[in-house]
């Protein structure tokens, strides 16, 4: 899994309870899934289809660096599904994890369109062949 993302909890991050908002941590995981879906599908229009069940294993406090993991697990015709883990970055501790997060990847009008990938590319991958 590669951790590309890493993001520092602030104040404006925090619910009552002074620990990381889930919504503000959700939000992070979708952009940073779709960047990771637009890089493996070569194409800027992908949607979110699914996410399967958010598992909060721990919390993150102000002034704690997370850091954002994501892995495709699977294609589909016209799909790409990853896994994503979130960590405190110090610590290694697991604060979250998503078995299932679903893009579709889309023409201009937003249909489905088959994407032909397989397997995972590198960015090295890519920019070798350019």
């Amino acid at each position: 899994m590669n951790f590309h993302t890493r993001k520092w909890v602030k104040p404006e991050d925090l619910n009552p309870n002074g620990t990381l908002f889930g919504g503000s941590l959700l939000m992070w995981i979708d952009e940073e899934a779709a960047i990771y879906a637009i890089c493996q599908l070569d194409n800027p229009h992908v949607v979110t289809k699914f996410m399967s069940e958010i598992n909060f294993v721990s919390s993150a406090r102000q002034g704690d660096i997370i850091e954002l993991g994501m892995v495709a697990t699977n294609f589909g015709r016209t799909s790409i599904t990853l896994h994503c883990e979130v960590r405190n970055k110090v610590t290694r501790k697991s604060i979250l994890t998503i078995d299932k997060i679903v893009f579709v990847n889309v023409d201009h009008d937003g249909n489905p369109f088959p994407h032909g990938k397989t397997h995972i590319t590198s960015s090295d991958e890519k920019f070798k062949n350019q």
